[in-house]
């Protein structure tokens, strides 16, 4: 540097400093063909939060509630250390996240990690890859997730565009659930009596519950002030525990444009139908008005169980036009009509819904859907029960306990994580691999229940070979009561090639699947009284949770696991684990 005057140096560091302060896109830009690095820190504590006249003491990210937003982009690398200062264990997932040889990071407590005990962290290190759109973290052990949540926010590439009208802003829209009592209470009560869980005292959107609720404070209403004549993307995420929503606008429609992070043929609607897990991208084009305007929003459960077993309420928000900080009261909601939302038990109208999504199939998003599968699989889903174990009075169905199973296996989560038992080789005792291809005994799954309603229990896994094609077909029961069920698969998308009701025909239904531009998802409805048909690659290694998103139901054992294997090339390998991976 002789020569360069030190007036100069100074402007140059000066100048270098300045570039990297305020433009920090220009600061990762070497890594910008790959991707950036992204750190979050999650402390895990404990937030008293006041929501319907009563403040309880709740489990949070950073002590928000819902917690706070991951952005990246498309190829992006994120490293989250979670730091736990409750008295409960912790582990987080990153709900949608493909997870490509990462399974380490995936999150479910007792199969890709123990969980993170009090006092201890954990880094969660993993890349987004090939997928962009809305996603969502939560807890992954018993019912903490009830307000340990948030959403992931996926942007395109750098220079890559939505193939959509570029929204004038993006807005995250986080449907919850809301108890007074403590949620872990309600489930061990719930195991411990064999009895369904004391239901909700209300739903949420993005943790507030609205102004229908008794005892429901102004401040506790999520209110949407818009602009005129704009397009705003709404980033919809079902984090509800134990419901399905329907989700509506008074006098507004929606265009919704991706499921689980995956682009869609774009269709308009004025209500959207969304389980527990899922996601959605829609569009909202806001109407040309002059004046100080509101409008409610709303969501209540779709359902077919029982009625009082579950929250029959209604979430309200409200949308406003030109509002200036108008102060809301509850007295300023009351002359508002409420949207028409399906009839509860809707479940033609889910039906019809949910075949309008197919695949967006472009040459830039293309359609990979197996032709072909080379492993077939046909698990009944459904409700069931245990005996009631003795010198102990139990109030689930005639005096038994729920259960919920996958082809009658109640799945026993085991004390020690099944991806350090696998990748070790000390699977013995932990878990085997034995899981029926099919149910043992056939029936007829959507007519009349059976007297037997017992199922059986056991930690059992699904081997897959590396790379091959997979095609699953999921039958619901009625047992106990046809329900709609939303499986969720860690670790991959799948495309949804068919469903229909009753019982699936192995003979005549496969004719009618749509293998050109099928919808590409990680959650899908089984629908209640019905089946549906899903396919992917089993290409990436690792032990992969498949469940119910509806927690009661997880927690009544509808899960299992996917064990694929090793490829044969170093890239096609798990990597080891990670040196501070907890343990149990």
């Amino acid at each position: 540097m002789q020569g360069v005057p030190s007036s100069f140096l100074a402007a140059f560091f000066f100048l270098s400093c300045f570039i990297c302060l305020y433009t920090p896109d220009l600061a990762m830009a070497k890594h910008a063909a790959t991707g950036v690095t992204r750190h979050y820190k999650f402390n895990i504590r404990m937030q008293n939060v006041t929501r319907l006249c009563q403040t309880k003491s709740i489990i949070t990210v950073n002590g928000k509630f819902p917690g706070p937003r991951i952005i990246a982009r498309e190829g992006d690398r994120l490293v989250i250390k979670v730091v736990n200062h409750v008295p409960n264990n912790i582990s987080i997932h990153w709900h949608g996240i493909r997870q490509l040889r990462s399974g380490w990071a995936d999150g479910p407590a007792y199969i890709t990690q123990c969980p993170i005990q009090t006092g201890q962290s954990y880094v969660y290190n993993f890349t987004i890859s090939g997928q962009r759109g809305t996603l969502w973290y939560h807890a992954h052990v018993s019912w903490i997730r009830s307000t340990l949540y948030g959403p992931i926010v996926i942007l395109p590439k750098r220079n890559t565009s939505y193939p959509f009208v570029k929204p004038y802003k993006e807005v995250p829209i986080i449907f919850g659930e809301w108890w007074k009592a403590d949620t872990e209470a309600v489930i061990n009560q719930a195991l411990q009596t064999g009895a369904g869980p004391n239901n909700s005292d209300a739903y949420t959107i993005n943790g507030l519950p609205g102004p229908l609720y008794n005892c429901s404070s102004p401040k506790e209403t999520f209110r949407l002030k818009v602009k005129p004549g704009k397009t705003y993307l709404l980033r919809l995420i079902n984090a509800a525990l134990n419901d399905e929503l329907f989700f509506k606008i008074t006098n507004h429609t929606f265009i919704v444009v991706d499921a689980d992070a995956s682009y869609v043929k774009p269709f308009e609607t004025d209500t959207i139908f969304i389980t527990p897990g899922q996601t959605s991208n829609v569009l909202l084009k806001t109407k040309i008005l002059t004046s100080n305007t509101r409008f409610f929003m709303a969501a209540r459960p779709y359902s077919t169980a029982a009625s009082g077993t579950f929250d029959n309420t209604t979430v309200a928000g409200v949308l406003e036009y030109n509002s200036n900080n108008m102060p809301l009261s509850n007295n300023s909601t009351k002359g508002l009509a409420l949207p028409p939302l399906p009839a509860i038990n809707a479940t033609s109208y889910v039906a019809n819904w949910t075949n309008k999504l197919r695949s967006l199939g472009n040459l830039q998003f293309p359609v990979n859907v197996p032709q072909t599968t080379e492993n077939n699989y046909f698990f009944t889903v459904g409700l069931g029960s245990d005996p009631c174990p003795k010198n102990q009075t139990c109030q689930g169905p005639n005096g038994t306990k729920f259960a919920a199973s996958v082809n009658n296996v109640s799945f026993t989560l085991p004390t020690t994580a099944l991806l350090q038992a696998r990748y070790f080789g000390n699977s013995k005792g932990v878990f085997s691999t034995n899981f029926p291809s099919f149910p043992l005994n056939k029936f007829n799954y959507t007519g009349n229940p059976l007297n037997n309603t017992m199922v059986s229990h056991g930690t059992k896994v699904v081997v897959l070979p590396y790379n091959t094609t997979v095609e699953l077909v999921m039958q619901g029961t009625s047992i106990l009561g046809a329900e709609n069920h939303p499986l969720h698969l860690h670790g991959f998308n799948f495309y949804v090639v068919g469903q229909g009701t009753g019982n699936f025909n192995s003979s005549t239904d496969p004719a009618r699947y749509n293998l050109v531009d099928p919808v590409e998802r990680n959650t899908v409805g089984v629908p209640s009284g019905g089946w549906v048909a899903v396919r992917f690659r089993a290409d990436n290694p690792g032990v992969w949770f498949m469940h119910c998103h509806i927690e009661i139901h997880l927690s009544w054992g509808l899960r299992l696991a996917w064990a694929v294997m090793d490829g044969k090339l170093p890239n096609q390998k798990l990597p080891p684990p990670p040196s501070d991976l907890p343990k149990c």
